[in-house]
C-alpha cells in the first residue's frame, strides 16, 4: 500500500484502542471510512491476509493520492454518507465484520493552510470543503446565507450564545465588501468575540461554519444507518468524535430513544436498540497519548456490536 506516512498527514488518535475494538482476523471484511492520511488503514492491512478485505472512503482527493489500491484493499472517493451503497455494489451488504469512523478534521486539513479550514492565516481564501472540487465554500456560504440562518448555524453548530450579533455583523461586512478570505471573516467578526477567549471563539465560529459547508452531522446520521445495513450480525461499530454535537448523535444512535415524539426517535426508531454497547463509557487517549498528539485531546471513542 503506497502511502506517505501517516503521521506526515494525520497521527492516527487511539490506534490500538480501535484496532482491539474492530476485533480484527486475518479474513474478515472492515470498512474504515475516513481514510485520512491511512494510519488506520495501514494498521488494519497488517493484519490481514488471503481472504481479508479492507475498503476505505475518503471524498479529499488529497487523501486519494496517498492510497493505492492492492489485492486486499479498495479505496472509495466518497463521502461516507454513501457507505451503503458502495458495499452493495461490492456484495457486502450483511458480510463486513467492522466499521470504523475517525470523525472531525484531519491534521492535514488544519495545517494546510491554503484549504482555509484554520484562522492562523488571514490571507487563504474561505473555503472549508473536505472535497474541495465540488460544493459550495465558507466563502458562498456567508456571502449568501440570509442573518436568520446565519445565527442559527452559529448557536447550532458552533454553540456561540453571540450568534446573531455575529451574523449581524458578517450581514453588515458583507454589504460593503464581499467575503473572501480568511481575514475578511476574522475582521467583521472581531466586535463579538472577547479579547479573552479569541482562540475559543474563533474555533466554534469555523468549526461551526465547517459542519455546514460539509453537512458533516447530516452525512454522519447517514452514515450511522448505513453501518447498520452492511454489517453482519456480531459486527462491530467502532466510532471516534471529537466534539459534543457529533458524539450525542453516536450515543443517541446506539442506546436509542424512549420517546417516539423527538427526532431522534423519528430518525433511529423508539424500538429496542440492536446494539449492544463494548464501551460503556467512550475510550478517551492516555496522557502518555496527550503528550505526544495534543490533538488528539477531544477524541471519544465508543465501540458497539450489532445484534
Amino acid at each position: 500500500m503506497d502511502i506517505v506516512r501517516a503521521e506526515d498527514y494525520h497521527v492516527p488518535v487511539l490506534l490500538q484502542e480501535c484496532l482491539e475494538g474492530m476485533r480484527l482476523s486475518a479474513s474478515g471484511v472492515y470498512v474504515d471510512v475516513t481514510f485520512g492520511g491511512g494510519g488506520h488503514s495501514r494498521a488494519i492491512l497488517s493484519h490481514l491476509t488471503d481472504g481479508g478485505h479492507l475498503y476505505s472512503f475518503d471524498q479529499d482527493p488529497d487523501a486519494a493520492l496517498r492510497a493505492e489500491e492492492q489485492e486486499q484493499f479498495t479505496f472509495i472517493a466518497s463521502n461516507f454518507r454513501h457507505l451503503s451503497r458502495f458495499m452493495d455494489y461490492y456484495d457486502q451488504i450483511g458480510k463486513v465484520d467492522a466499521v470504523l469512523a475517525d470523525l472531525g478534521v484531519s491534521s492535514h486539513h488544519f495545517d494546510d493552510l491554503e484549504r482555509g479550514f484554520s484562522f492562523r492565516a488571514e490571507t487563504p481564501l474561505l473555503d472549508m470543503r473536505m472535497n474541495n472540487r465540488e460544493g459550495r465554500s465558507a466563502r458562498d456560504l456567508l456571502n449568501e446565507y440570509g442573518e436568520e440562518q446565519l445565527a442559527d448555524i452559529l448557536y447550532r453548530y458552533g454553540e456561540l450564545r453571540q450568534s446573531r450579533r455575529l451574523a449581524q455583523l458578517i450581514v453588515k461586512a458583507r454589504s460593503t465588501k464581499t467575503f473572501a478570505t480568511v481575514g475578511d471573516l476574522i475582521s467583521a467578526v472581531r466586535p463579538a468575540v472577547r479579547p479573552d477567549q479569541e482562540k475559543k471563539q474563533l474555533s466554534c465560529i469555523f468549526q461551526a461554519l465547517r459542519i455546514e459547508v460539509n453537512e458533516e452531522l447530516i452525512a454522519l446520521e447517514e452514515l450511522l444507518e448505513g453501518a447498520k445495513t452492511v454489517l453482519r450480525p456480531g459486527g462491530r461499530l467502532v466510532v471516534m468524535t471529537y466534539h459534543s454535537l457529533e458524539d450525542r448523535i453516536v450515543k443517541n444512535f446506539l442506546k436509542g430513544s424512549d420517546d417516539t415524539s423527538s427526532r431522534e426517535a423519528q430518525i433511529y426508531g423508539s424500538e429496542r436498540s440492536p446494539w449492544r454497547m463494548i464501551t460503556r463509557k467512550p475510550i478517551t487517549p492516555s496522557a502518555e497519548e496527550l503528550a505526544r498528539n495534543p490533538r488528539s485531546r477531544s477524541a471519544k471513542l465508543r465501540i458497539a456490536e450489532l445484534i
